[in-house]
């Protein structure tokens, strides 16, 4: 193929699904994309897409095409990503994810970084999604859970996520604390509004309290922090967390089990460069001030 912007134009096409939004994400006028797709369509001899009122839909030639042209994208998206992070100083973009209940801490740290390397752009993100350190889309990311087995990161223990299991002091002065775990019956809990969720603060909840006393569910952790603290039941949060908190009481003793470990994961492409050490550095040092 003599014309990569062809490829590109059509890849877009594909993707988007009208010329005007490949247009759009193109940064060109919708008659350069019309043109290139005719063109890319006479010097194969295929059609690669089906018209219609809503838009371009890939015929099977089309669909081919599509899958070539992201496996081609995401290699340069790759590289790009790996070339970002060489080089021995440290400036440019940083780009940090991590679970958005862990923003107060890494926050406050992030922005201490910055200010210390002022040549520096900071990026952090925070979302359900895994963000791909193989792509380039983050140098550091800080995960919860089960170790991460992603290929060619490097992996570090980061520490335990302590979590324990707390009531406002407006709660504690209308119903009183639990006695034991056999007394859950007679309070009122925050948990999460997924049943199939896999923390094992919710899981040991679910197990151990009546479904019926769990009567307040949200789907963030953010959300249900602020449901503890207006009284709304018992609920779980990180220990450092609730520290912050005045209001708040602890119930009872935190167990081992609720409790989850941290990692910290980088590409073995840019574990080494001097940017992504001296973070890491600075992080590990941070974090030993964050227990409660």
């Amino acid at each position: 193929m003599d014309n990569w912007d062809e490829v590109r134009t059509a890849y877009q096409v594909a993707r988007m699904g009208t010329v005007s939004g490949a247009a759009e994400v193109l940064g060109v006028h919708h008659a350069t994309v019309i043109r290139h797709i005719d063109a890319i369509e006479s010097r194969l001899g295929v059609k690669l897409f089906q018209r219609h009122a809503r838009g371009y839909t890939p015929t099977d030639a089309g669909e081919d095409l599509l899958r070539v042209a992201q496996a081609t994208e995401d290699q340069f998206n790759q590289l790009v990503g790996r070339m970002k992070g060489r080089g021995d100083d440290v400036s440019g973009e940083l780009v940090v994810t991590s679970l958005a209940s862990l923003a107060p801490l890494i926050v406050p740290t992030l922005t201490e970084f910055q200010q210390m390397h002022p040549d520096l752009i900071v990026r952090y993100l925070t979302g359900d999604r895994l963000f791909r350190l193989e792509y380039g889309e983050a140098h550091v990311a800080i995960r919860a859970g089960a170790v991460p087995d992603q290929p060619d990161n490097v992996v570090q223990p980061f520490g335990a996520l302590e979590i324990g299991l707390y009531a406002s002091k407006s709660y504690i002065s209308s119903r009183g604390k639990p006695a034991s775990v056999e007394d859950f019956a007679n309070h009122l809990f925050v948990g999460s509004d997924d049943e199939e969720s896999r923390a094992p603060f919710s899981k040991w909840l679910r197990e151990n309290a009546p479904t019926e006393a769990i009567i307040f569910r949200c789907t963030n952790n953010l959300a249900i922090r602020e449901a503890v603290k207006a009284g709304a039941g018992i609920g779980f949060m990180a220990r450092w967390e609730a520290a912050r908190l005045p209001d708040l009481v602890e119930v009872m003793e935190p167990l081992p089990e609720w409790s989850g470990s941290l990692w910290l994961v980088t590409h073995v492409d840019l574990h080494r460069t001097n940017k992504v050490q001296t973070f890491l550095t600075f992080l590990k040092e941070a974090a030993k001030k964050w227990r409660p």
